[in-house]
């Protein structure tokens, strides 16, 4: 290389080949699935926020439902999205030890005493097999993760989890060990976004779609107004078989393909509208596990403190001041001084939880 004058230009710094080999590629991250995952731990705080203020409340019940058939199932599909490739190197699996096993330990033990502090059981055990409360989707992505090899290699994947999805609604002896009830229901959510390529997803962008959504939207919120006092909302949990629901055994398999149809067209309806560029909240999406699992503390305490025994709360106006507060809460807990305030807690190793998580 020469100047404009003719003068040799100064080569540039060599890097030295092993140093160079050393170098990690930049992480590429997608504004379309950071946003999708920020907005959908809104939704987490807010159904959880809601919860306290159900009863005697046909119409938060209602949301609370609606909210709740499509929050979890996004979470699920796009963790499935983003662990395509996977292989159980040993990097890998390293990776996940100290990005998802650590952290259910820390969680599972602060949560348990936590619950001793805030509840009437003093007394209970810290157990790593039965997760509490949050916990179980560090579990799940733990196990979905793993057998991600297995799902790639067969021809119809998705046909196969959800008839293992439908044995566990027939088996209320499968047990609360790593809450494999709910591993094995939200597993069909998990393999379909192990299935969806990037191109898939492009007709979710199109403005016909946004504008369809619409009125599925509406639709969904008038069914789940009418079926408050005609079904039990906690099908959309997915941690019980059909006798423990109160319902025949028959019905276990028949209500897992219905709510995986309904929960699968809310998800979609709920991605159309996702921004697809790079927003102020898109740095968020790297934090949700960070609001998923923090927030929740939060939560318990505010029932236990009696934050919800004000009468004004069950009125309109305070239904809508607790969902803001809670849509606020999350947002705080997913930024960046949070993250590195509590990195420690959610990973051993340099970049933080979420490459690992997808959460």
């Amino acid at each position: 290389m020469f100047r404009a004058d003719a003068t040799p230009a100064p080569p540039a710094p060599a890097v030295p080949e092993q140093r160079r080999e050393q170098l990690p590629p930049a992480p590429s991250r997608d504004p379309f699935l950071d946003n999708a995952k920020y907005l959908a731990i809104v939704l987490v705080a807010v159904g959880h926020a809601w919860e306290p203020l159900r009863e005697g409340s046909r119409t938060v019940t209602a949301l609370y439902t609606f909210v709740y058939a499509f929050h979890m199932p996004v979470f699920a599909v796009v963790s499935g999205h983003l662990s395509r490739g996977f292989e159980p190197t040993p990097r890998s699996l390293g990776r996940l030890l100290t990005g998802l096993a650590m952290p259910y330990v820390v969680f599972e033990t602060a949560y348990t005493v936590f619950t001793r502090w805030t509840s009437d059981d003093p007394d209970r055990p810290i157990t790593l097999l039965d997760p509490l409360y949050l916990t179980w989707f560090l579990a799940a992505l733990f196990v979905w993760r793993l057998t991600t090899p297995i799902w790639e290699s067969l021809r119809s994947p998705l046909p196969l989890a959800l008839t293992i999805a439908a044995a566990a609604s027939l088996s209320p002896s499968i047990g609360d060990d790593l809450d494999l009830q709910r591993v094995a229901q939200f597993l069909p959510y998990f393999v379909l976004g192990l299935c969806l390529r990037r191109e898939q997803l492009r007709p979710l962008h199109r403005r016909e779609a946004r504008l369809l959504a619409v009125p599925v939207f509406a639709c969904a919120l008038l069914l789940a107004y009418w079926a408050v006092p005609r079904m039990n909302y906690a099908w959309f949990f997915h941690n019980d078989s059909a006798t423990s629901l109160g319902a025949p055994a028959w019905s276990g398999p028949v209500m897992t393909l219905a709510t995986f149809g309904c929960s699968v067209t809310l998800a979609a309806c709920f991605l159309a509208w996702v921004p697809r560029r790079r927003m102020r909240c898109t740095v968020l999406g790297a934090g949700t596990l960070y609001g998923y699992l923090l927030h929740g503390f939060i939560a318990q305490w505010a029932e236990y403190a009696d934050w919800y025994d004000a009468d004004w709360l069950r009125r309109p106006a305070g239904v809508l001041a607790v969902t803001l507060i809670a849509a606020a809460l999350m947002t705080a807990l997913c930024t960046p001084p949070v993250q590195r305030a509590f990195r420690r807690a959610f990973a051993w190793r340099p970049g933080g939880p979420d490459q690992v998580t997808s959460t």
